[in-house]
């Protein structure tokens, strides 16, 4: 079933983001996670996906030897084990950063072969040592290339336009969108210009970016549909728990904290006192989203499902 049909008529939904493990981890600690949370009975999964990344290492001769690795592969296989074992649909994030044009069109194929339908289109980050996002060689610098690939696909033809013999059942996706605008628009107004464009490609969805502040949800909703945009905007929440995110999270993810939050984080000496904060305040942001209406919230895990745990038992 596409997302929007899972959702649908079930009030506000619980979904989640999850990570593969780390290269040589094993799957037991992701498993972990999602057994923790299945008591909300979630309607989907994401997991996310990963490019490559510079590494130094010593040569041996005085000299450092630079590599490529990726440190989370094997989002598609862990996507199909973790469908396969839970019945639950996963969403893996297909990306533009860090791939070529083949490489998501062997994903499509792979993931057609697994019985995966549903995506999350994605530009993807710039890569850890590049100042503004770069392209690789034969791939794409923006999601709505991407999605017109996929489109492609969908409708029965490969990259190159060789048309495909089984093109089998069609992808559906859902795109990222930004109360806060991306980073790199101008703008809001151009940022939302952008969604628009996404969800006239064919996006059935957005799920945006963490926020903390709601009010900047329901603004961000409510220009979308004054610019035509009808599609469900989901919102993307993390709960805040440890002293250092008051400034990592801002500067990584570009979204402000409420002074009434950050008052009460201010109080806080301990990442204990400020776990409890940031999960009140997390049940209240939640709490309110529910009662708009929206048709699910979706927690970014980043590894750790207690927290998300703790929020979901207080409103679900």
């Amino acid at each position: 079933m596409k997302i929007m049909e899972l959702l649908a008529g079930h009030g506000t939904a619980f979904t989640f983001e999850v990570l593969p493990p780390v290269k040589g981890a094993g799957i037991a600690t992701l498993k972990y996670t999602i057994e923790k949370l299945l008591e909300f009975a979630p309607k989907y999964i994401n997991i996310t996906n990963h490019r490559s990344e510079p590494v130094y290492r010593d040569a041996g001769n005085g000299l450092l030897e630079r590599a490529m690795i990726r440190r989370r592969p094997g989002t598609i296989a862990v996507a199909a084990a973790l469908q396969n074992e839970y019945k639950i649909p996963i969403v893996p994030h297909i990306l533009c950063s860090g791939f070529t044009k083949m490489d998501t069109e062997y994903v499509l194929m792979d993931l057609q072969f697994l019985g995966v339908r549903n995506l999350l289109l994605l530009r993807g980050d710039k890569g850890k040592e590049d100042k503004i996002f770069k392209a690789m060689e034969n791939g794409y610098s923006h999601a709505t290339e991407l999605i017109e690939q996929v489109n492609q696909y969908n409708n029965g033809y490969f990259v190159d336009g060789t048309p495909i013999k089984d093109p089998g059942q069609p992808f559906s996706y859902g795109v990222a969108c930004y109360p806060e605008k991306h980073e790199e628009a101008p703008n809001l107004i151009t940022d939302i210009a952008w969604f628009k464009k996404k969800v006239d490609l064919g996006a059935e969805y957005g799920v945006t970016q963490m926020f903390f502040d709601n009010q900047k949800y329901f603004d961000f909703v409510k220009a979308c549909r004054e610019e035509g945009i009808t599609v469900p905007i989901i919102p993307g929440i993390k709960p805040l728990t440890k002293k250092d995110q008051l400034t990592m999270l801002p500067r990584i993810f570009h979204c402000d904290l409420p002074e009434e939050f950050v008052h009460e984080a201010m109080k806080c000496t301990t990442d204990e006192q400020l776990h409890h904060v940031g999960i009140e305040w997390c049940i209240k942001q939640c709490k309110e989203l529910m009662a708009a209406g929206v048709p699910s919230i979706h927690f970014y895990s980043s590894g750790n499902p207690d927290n998300i745990y703790d929020v979901a038992k207080a409103i679900y």
